[in-house]
């Protein structure tokens, strides 16, 4: 099912009906900050299983979730001080942040060390999907074979994806640039992956 919503101003009733959807454990793809992602609700197990075949990802190998706020990630990690003023600062934005994972976290999705990749992304559409499911979303690339170039229109997701997922949403082009990631797990940020948010900060 493709909905086209628009990423300026999204229309509450059709993103209440992609929460629907993922309410009852459907993969959804949808447009962020940082390309087209695919998900699924943090608290649906079975979504979260055929998430990892779509990706063919390993079972120790957990996905990032996105959260409407940080407020929000706070109840799914531990955030010290130094963590709190440096999102405080930089949130919402293109950061994949590596922190200590809570209780809440199903264990599917924390590593071994008990750590969790978090999101807060800075795109409407994903912004309104998160403040009215009122859960995490866990997130993760649009999967590709044989070198094929990511995909930045949701037609071309599509054709991809098809019948794997239930639902993309489509919020115009969006050209992919993956998040930076850093670890704020100690007491200084280290930085992990240099991508589209400004990593300047964190140095």
């Amino acid at each position: 099912m493709l909905v086209n919503i628009n990423p300026e101003n999204p229309q509450l009733r059709l993103i209440q009906q992609v929460v629907e959807h993922l309410r009852s454990g459907a993969i959804v793809c949808y447009p962020t900050d940082t390309g087209y992602g695919v998900g699924c609700d943090l608290f649906h197990q079975k979504a979260i299983k055929r998430l990892m075949q779509i990706k063919k990802r390993p079972a120790g190998k957990p996905f990032s979730f996105m959260c409407s706020s940080l407020t929000n990630i706070s109840e799914y990690a531990h955030v010290s001080n130094t963590a709190y003023r440096l999102m405080k600062k930089n949130l919402p934005g293109a950061y994949t942040f590596v922190l200590p994972g809570t209780k809440l976290v199903p264990k599917s999705m924390a590593t071994k060390q008990k750590t969790v990749g978090i999101r807060v992304p800075d795109h409407p559409i994903c912004r309104l999907l998160l403040e009215t499911l009122g859960n995490p979303i866990v997130n993760t690339s649009i999967p590709l074979e044989n070198d094929h170039p990511v995909p930045t229109e949701a037609y071309e997701i599509d054709m991809i994806l098809g019948n794997r997922v239930e639902v993309i949403v489509d919020g115009g082009p969006v050209y992919p640039d993956p998040s930076s990631l850093i670890d704020l797990i100690g007491d200084h940020p280290e930085i992990l992956r240099k991508g589209k948010g400004d990593i300047t900060p964190f140095l």
